[in-house]
């Protein structure tokens, strides 16, 4: 039996599963997230942890296994940045001062200047994250804290990211996951180093004269044995001391490792698929065997996910969390959320089903938009624009009001992701990178108005994988690898990845109207930029 834990930006879950990949238990537990002006989102290490050992132990109960059946562990994360003491205790990162809110997550943007300061500076390792630097990676943030909280930053003894914080926790082993540091802290793991100019030049060189300790100076491919359990970790999480711990992915990266695998017509070639995890935020994932950089997207990251291939790494910071925000700028919004809370459903579970019945004759819905075209950029453009600045925009808007209208403005969020992941699906093709099918998997892609709304404004075959916790099953994955139960990636994934459900695009009249609306789409976007530039200008 195998455990997988998934911290995201809300909750942890866990889920025990065979070697097979079925899986037999979930837990979930929820995380909480201080939000204050500045754009500072912070949450707390000790917190998160015991809200993993819940649901581990939630999930164990569900599954009504042994615990002592458990072989192996892994762990997959959100990319925020985690600061702790010499005795392990939290170090406060913000304006609060609270040791328990020592970690800054992902979606917190408080070090844009820090970023655009980086990318001023046309550094090297810039061309292993597309070029941009984004505020959402840690070395933005460790240089806003070495400058507004030195005190917090001299007297951190370890920097983490969370995924490599929750191995840490387990072991007690500092070694990082090659995933992790490569993609979000600028290490170079095709040459086996950090860039000590790099980190002299932006102005945090007191980590490069410690030689990295504080940031991590093993670092091992992900689902690397760690080691078992400690004893104090063992005994949190209601698990034997011999289960082993594997070194750990970031969450969307586990999204992939557990749906890129999937048995589909074909050839099952993983380079030719891209992983699309539909969450929150929306990360896009494309494997390569050489390194192929893309304008405006993250990496190419050597060994960062699927063992001996370069990733690159698209996506958006608002996928999900913008559906939803848009849906709550209806001014009817408020009597229909009363509705659907009277139904035991949230506002946008309502919605959608009532999307998904307009849509029964999709030319006809997609037709009834009209000119509602939705750039959804609300937290910036992650790729390929690489603009954490860009902001959404909405045209085509009237006074309709009801459910209808509604749905409508959902359609038309939605199918703005969709174009936003051809427009990243362009800049592959422009590149080289030629992908014949999405694998979906998250959250917001768990319905077929969804998959298919994706398929038809990409243009590419949208597979679901059957698997109901891909994220959770890739986790598993890792475990399975560390403890010997698979022998490594590929097989893990051939064994455990299942089956999927497959969406194909529009053709005719249908198609083409999507092509209409990706060209308005692409047109919004630009007008929006042009706006900025103006407004910006003396």
């Amino acid at each position: 039996m195998l455990i997988g834990v998934d911290v995201g930006t809300g909750s942890a879950r866990a889920g025990v599963f065979d070697a097979k990949g079925k899986l037999l238990g979930v837990g979930k537990h929820p995380v909480t997230m201080w939000q204050e002006p500045g754009e500072i989102v912070e949450q707390s290490s000790d917190q998160i942890w015991q809200a993993v050992c819940t649901a581990v132990r939630e999930a164990l109960q569900t599954s009504q296994i042994d615990p002592a059946a458990v072989t192996g562990i892994g762990f997959d994360a959100t990319c925020s940045l985690v600061a702790v003491g010499d005795r392990g205790q939290g170090i406060p990162v913000g304006p609060s001062g609270d040791p328990g809110r020592n970690v800054i997550v992902w979606m917190d943007h408080r070090a844009q200047a820090e970023a655009e300061e980086i990318n001023a500076g046309g550094h090297a390792v810039l061309a292993y994250v597309g070029g941009r630097i984004s505020p959402e990676m840690e070395t933005p943030k460790l240089l806003w804290l070495s400058r507004h909280l030195p005190d917090s930053f001299a007297r951190a003894a370890h920097f983490f990211d969370l995924s490599d914080y929750l191995t840490w926790r387990a072991t007690g082993r500092l070694a990082r996951s090659s995933c992790t540091v490569t993609c979000k802290w600028t290490y170079l793991a095709h040459e086996n180093r950090w860039d000590d100019d790099y980190f002299r030049a932006i102005g945090l060189g007191t980590l490069a004269d410690e030689g990295f300790h504080r940031i991590g100076t093993e670092v091992v491919p992900p689902g690397t044995a760690l080691g078992p359990l400690n004893a104090m970790a063992a005994r949190e999480l209601g698990l034997a001391e011999s289960v082993t711990v594997a070194a750990a992915l970031i969450d969307a990266h586990a999204g992939g490792l557990g749906t890129l695998g999937v048995t589909l017509p074909g050839d099952a070639d993983p380079t030719q698929r891209l992983a699309y995890i539909f969450g929150t935020s929306a990360c896009s994932m494309a494997s390569t065997p050489e390194a192929t950089p893309v304008p405006g997207v993250w990496g190419p990251y050597y060994n960062a996910m699927l063992p001996g291939l370069w990733l690159n790494e698209g996506g958006q910071s608002a996928a999900g969390a913008a559906l939803d925000h848009l849906i709550h700028l209806h001014r009817d919004a408020g009597s229909i959320a009363e509705e659907a809370a009277s139904q035991g459903r949230p506002l946008i579970a309502h919605v959608a089903d009532h999307a998904a019945r307009m849509a029964e004759d999709p030319l006809a819905a997609i037709r009834a938009l009209e000119d509602l075209i939705v750039v959804p950029e609300f937290l910036g453009n992650r790729s390929p624009l690489a603009d954490p600045q860009a902001r959404a925009v909405i045209s085509g808007l009237g006074l309709d009001r009801g459910i209808d209208s509604l749905a409508r403005l959902y359609l038309s969020g939605l199918t703005g992701i969709g174009y936003g992941l051809r427009q990243l699906l362009d800049a592959f093709s422009d590149k080289g990178i030629v992908l014949d099918t999405l694998i979906a998997s998250g959250g917001a892609a768990q319905s077929d108005l969804a998959c298919q709304l994706l398929a038809d404004s990409t243009g590419l075959p949208v597979a679901l994988p059957e698997a109901p916790e891909p994220v959770l099953l890739g986790a598993a994955m890792l475990g399975a690898m560390a403890s010997g139960t698979h022998p490594d990636a590929a097989a893990a994934m051939a064994a455990m990845s299942g089956t999927a459900r497959l969406y194909t695009p529009a053709t005719g009249d249908l198609a083409a109207l999507h092509d209409r609306r990706y060209a308005a789409f692409t047109t919004l976007q630009k007008a929006a930029r042009d706006i900025r530039r103006i407004i910006a200008a003396p």
